[in-house]
């Protein structure tokens, strides 16, 4: 059994792990991404396989405080439009069904950005500064994670977990946490992790670190679920066992471990064979989940129909 990393936890995050690292290696949970309030992708799910997934991602990205409205492209502002109210869908949802949500955060920089400001081309934001003391980056990334604490707040008060994962990619440097190296995230990480826990008390969320190598990891204390994002090239049945392995080999053995986007899904075959120990996946939005552009309608219905998935109409675990 695996204890949160923070020890004031609730109950139900608390169980939510549990039941994370019971189900690891014996079932997967299905996931799916949908950032926008039609959540298109559910129900093509629902039409392709007669079920719908477990999990649920929900963005984040329309409530970044900083979003410069004025130097937008049309598919900026057509993105923010999609996106607004999807916390209050999540909440509904949360309330009416037996589902697990879990968030991403595409934060436009809290200062200095235009356009799709998350990306570090759109944004002189220095990632680095906020890390000195005073500095007005770091005032503005604290003003920012107050205004996202209190949308969260109400998750909170509703007593609902969240599989919470911010600054996913980090080893990547297309977005702003990410340029300035991915030891700069991890310290970002650190801090957020400080002010959620011990200052606004948000005792329901589950920390879900997103780096694939060690030096981007904080260290054991910090991190509830390791994950990784991966968009293989081609759609070769796969269940990712050598991403796992390096993944673990990278960070952590003692973590539950999940791939938190893929574009493929993993092959359920396959799976249920090796029994790699990822708790969820997730699968992206969009193209990736709706037509067979990339995912094909038959292996949809593989993973929905399996014994080996946790779909939203399956508790068993065993």
């Amino acid at each position: 059994m695996q204890e949160c990393v923070n020890k004031n936890a609730s109950e139900n995050a608390k169980k939510l792990l549990n039941f994370l690292s019971d189900i690891a290696g014996k079932k997967i949970i299905t996931g799916q991404h949908t950032q926008t309030n039609e959540m298109e992708e559910i129900s093509y799910i629902k039409e392709v396989t007669g079920k719908t997934p477990k999990l649920y991602g929900f963005e984040l990205l329309g409530y970044s405080p900083n979003i410069n409205y004025e130097d937008a492209s049309f598919e900026c502002l057509k993105e923010v439009e999609e996106n607004k109210g999807t916390l209050d869908t999540a909440l509904s949802l949360a309330l009416k069904e037996d589902i697990i949500l879990t968030f991403s955060f595409h934060w436009y920089s809290p200062i200095y950005g235009h356009d799709k400001s998350f990306y570090q081309k759109n944004t002189e934001f220095d990632a680095s500064r906020i890390l000195v003391e005073g500095s007005a980056e770091r005032k503005a990334f604290y003003h920012d994670m107050e205004v996202i604490g209190e949308h969260l707040k109400r998750f909170k008060e509703a007593d609902i977990p969240i599989l919470w994962r911010p600054f996913h990619e980090s080893d990547g440097d297309w977005f702003w946490w990410g340029f300035k190296g991915m030891e700069v995230a991890r310290e970002l990480y650190k801090l957020m992790f400080d002010y959620y826990v011990n200052e606004l008390k948000l005792n329901n969320l589950l920390w879900v670190w997103n780096c694939r190598y060690k030096q981007g990891y904080p260290g054991d204390e910090y991190v509830d679920v390791i994950s990784v994002d991966i968009y293989n090239k081609f759609n070769i049945p796969t269940d990712y066992k050598s991403d796992y392995h390096k993944l673990i080999k990278e960070t952590t053995q003692n973590k539950v471990s999940a791939l938190a986007e893929v574009g493929y899904i993993p092959d359920i075959d396959k799976l249920k064979t090796s029994h790699v120990p990822w708790a969820y996946y997730m699968c992206w939005s969009k193209e990736f989940c709706i037509g067979e552009q990339y995912n094909k309608k038959k292996d949809l219905k593989r993973m929905y129909e399996s014994d080996y998935s946790i779909t939203n109409d399956r508790k068993n675990i065993a």
